[in-house]
């Protein structure tokens, strides 16, 4: 996909496309958009989602930038109170640590520390989860960290439709920092053109019910989400019917929608890409503890990475990373009451023989 106005002709449509439509949109709408990253004008560009911008826009617009987050997005706080708009690209979402003074203490605060007469309007693109083994340093998901700041909003697009929805709507009215984290076993996935029409007519930056259940609500992140699906596709066959929530946007909750379908269900497991410890899943707890633990049949289950550093081999990250098989035992013995629930789940122990198989660093 090329062109953003012939989405309508284009009958599949990849996470990377997405993203490299998106971006082209955002240049090509307003010249005071600008692109900084490592290796955005490279002959990969970042995954294949800057491809090619930098001849059509120029290299004064498509900037590669040096191994300084700090300074480079210290800059770009800078370019977004002197009017301009950079979207900057973390090829890992490790490497924006060293950006946190600038992230935290500067562009989510200006507008509150002003009384509005500041704002920093930016994107910040951060690539999460496993590929290769990459360790403990280059896997992590952090979405937690940045959620927890007020003045910033986080997404986690779990879908091609999502990115065309939520990019184009987060460049054009928030006018504070948007972070989104990419993940990277997702950007070769392609969905169909009514899946994205579907995603396109939804609100941006909420929340959606992409699949409706009766049993149990499932709320999701990322590539969570598509865990998620499957399993809610496999577990049907045996009678069970579970609710599928996107949260993705993790720092704006919709709260309504969470409450709505536990009411219906009376079971919720969260599903996130990251700890659960302090996390995405234990606020997703604090909400239901506040709003209505009444509604609950059963204790909350959560699921995500293991409370340790991400191991490098790959058997052991198999073991580290939740999965379809064990994704689709947890939430049938929630709704069963029992670990000996007698429902066959799927055998399937790594995400990353089933999205994306990785033969090298990039």
């Amino acid at each position: 996909m090329s062109e953003s106005n012939g989405r309508d002709q284009v009958a599949q449509v990849t996470y990377r496309e997405a993203l490299a439509s998106t971006m082209r949109d955002a240049l090509a709408l307003s010249e005071r958009t600008i692109i900084v990253g490592q290796g955005v004008n490279d002959h990969k560009g970042t995954f294949g989602t800057t491809l090619g911008l930098h001849e059509e826009f120029g290299a004064d617009r498509v900037v590669d930038s040096p191994l300084a987050e700090e300074g480079l997005t210290g800059i770009c706080v800078g370019m977004a109170l002197g009017g301009l708009y950079p979207i900057q690209v973390h090829i890992r979402a490790d490497f924006a640590l060293l950006a946190m003074n600038q992230l935290v203490n500067l562009a989510a605060k200006y507008k509150y520390m002003f009384g509005g007469r500041f704002s920093v309007p930016m994107m910040v693109r951060m690539i999460i989860g496993r590929s290769w083994g990459q360790g403990a340093q280059h896997s992590q998901s952090l979405q937690s960290l940045f959620a927890h700041i007020p003045g910033l909003t986080v997404l986690m697009p779990s879908s091609a439709g999502s990115i065309l929805a939520n990019y184009p709507a987060a460049i054009a009215s928030c006018d504070g920092p948007v972070i989104s984290l990419e993940h990277r076993l997702m950007y070769d996935l392609q969905w169909d053109r009514r899946r994205v029409q579907e995603d396109l007519s939804r609100k941006p930056l909420s929340a959606a019910v992409v699949r409706p259940g009766n049993d149990v609500t499932v709320v999701a992140t990322s590539i969570m989400v598509l865990e998620a699906l499957r399993a809610a596709d496999h577990l049907a066959q045996h009678g069970l019917d579970a609710e599928v929530i996107d949260l993705n946007c993790v720092s704006h909750i919709d709260r309504g929608m969470v409450m709505d379908s536990l009411r219906k269900t009376g079971h919720l497991l969260v599903a996130d890409t990251s700890w659960r410890a302090y996390g995405v899943s234990a606020e997703i707890c604090r909400v239901v503890c506040e709003e209505g633990p009444q509604f609950l049949k059963a204790p909350v289950e959560t699921m995500g990475m293991a409370p340790a550093s991400c191991p490098t081999a790959k058997a052991l990250e198999d073991l580290y990373y939740p999965n379809l098989t064990t994704l689709s035992h947890r939430i049938c013995a929630l709704v069963k009451g029992t670990e000996h629930h007698g429902i066959t789940v799927p055998s399937e122990a790594s995400m990353a023989d089933v999205y994306k198989k990785f033969k090298g660093p990039f």
